[in-house]
């Protein structure tokens, strides 16, 4: 028995063998990727990425090989061969160019190791989190939120990520911060390293990576400093929770050091009120603000009308209309 497909015909005990073989290639590739990755949990010679790319890699390599039996037992000539892989790279070209453009740069992804499980990275887009698993189409971000986003492969290559656990675990962090003008710099310093000390995240308090305190900039309103510390390897993947530790270590020291954190503040100077000038001008806006805020005379004069007032005119009002009547009658 014999099914045509394409102007080819094709037995289906061919097309029953090419399922098979494609099923068994599937399952083989599952169960070799499944045993290399636990392989890789109990193996302490390697790093876990490295496991995971190699069952990512036999896996693919696994299905490419039962697709090549699987059409050989189709009993495809080689000049249909060429018409369908032509059909495919049409397809390719169109509708399917994203998919195979994220099935690449996947491969891309696993064999240059720019990018790991378990990586803490941000990309161009604004989402940050940790590298949870490297698929064919997309990559798994998990952010700190517990959210799972699924980011295509080809923005890893074409865009800008920065890998913030690439080379090394531990980085620095920058916390600006400012004060009043006029405040002891020596005393602000003290504050700020004080508030380092009581932040657990920080590395080291002495040594080449201690915090520092940098004096970045003269304000408009405030004398501008930045906190420096080197964080450890677990606050390197929660940004956002150690920026808000140190920010609050910093306005509790400052305010035990009685330093103030200053406010936006403008000085406005006035050459002339009305045609006055100088001390006249001056002592026009002193008065202006006097009157402002004492109360106008015709608000503090209104006071309710008595009862039997209001009677009196309601019955003043009845007498002359009964007047009218009368006069009208």
């Amino acid at each position: 028995m014999t099914v045509q497909i394409l102007d080819t015909t094709f037995s289906v005990s061919g097309l029953l063998w090419a399922a098979v073989i494609l099923l068994v290639a599937i399952v083989v590739a599952g169960g070799l990727g499944f045993l290399i990755r636990r392989r890789g949990r109990r193996s302490d010679s390697a790093h876990t990425s490295t496991w995971y790319t190699l069952s990512r890699l036999t896996a693919y390599t696994v299905i490419g090989i039962g697709v090549i039996f699987a059409i050989t037992a189709l009993g495809v000539p080689l000049d249909r061969f060429a018409l369908i892989a032509g059909a495919i790279g049409v397809g390719l070209g169109f509708g399917l160019q994203s998919l195979f453009a994220n099935f690449i740069s996947g491969v891309v992804l696993l064999l240059d190791k720019s990018l790991k499980i378990g990586d803490f990275v941000e990309l161009e887009s604004g989402v940050s989190g940790r590298v949870r698993d490297i698929k064919m189409r997309a990559t798994t971000i998990a952010t700190n939120d517990n959210l799972d986003i699924l980011v295509p492969n080809s923005e890893f290559v074409d865009g800008r990520v920065v890998n913030w656990t690439h080379r090394d675990v531990v980085r620095r962090l920058h916390v600006p911060f400012g004060v009043a003008y006029g405040t002891d710099k020596n005393i602000v310093k003290e504050a700020a390293l004080a508030a380092a000390a009581e932040v657990p995240f920080t590395l080291e308090l002495d040594g080449p990576r201690r915090p520092h305190v940098w004096l970045t900039e003269f304000g408009d309103s405030s004398l501008n400093f930045e906190l420096v510390i080197w964080i450890t390897a677990d606050a390197t993947k929660k940004p956002g929770a150690v920026t808000a530790a140190y920010n609050w270590a910093l306005h509790t020291a400052l305010q035990d050091h009685g330093i103030e954190i200053p406010f936006p503040q403008r000085d406005v100077h006035v050459n002339s009120v009305l045609g006055l000038t100088g001390e006249e001008a001056r002592a026009a806006l002193r008065l202006a603000d006097v009157r402002s805020a004492t109360p106008p005379e015709r608000e503090r004069s209104v006071t309710p009308a008595p009862n039997d007032a209001i009677e009196e005119v309601s019955v003043g009002g009845d007498e002359t209309g009964d007047a009218g009547g009368e006069g009208n009658g």
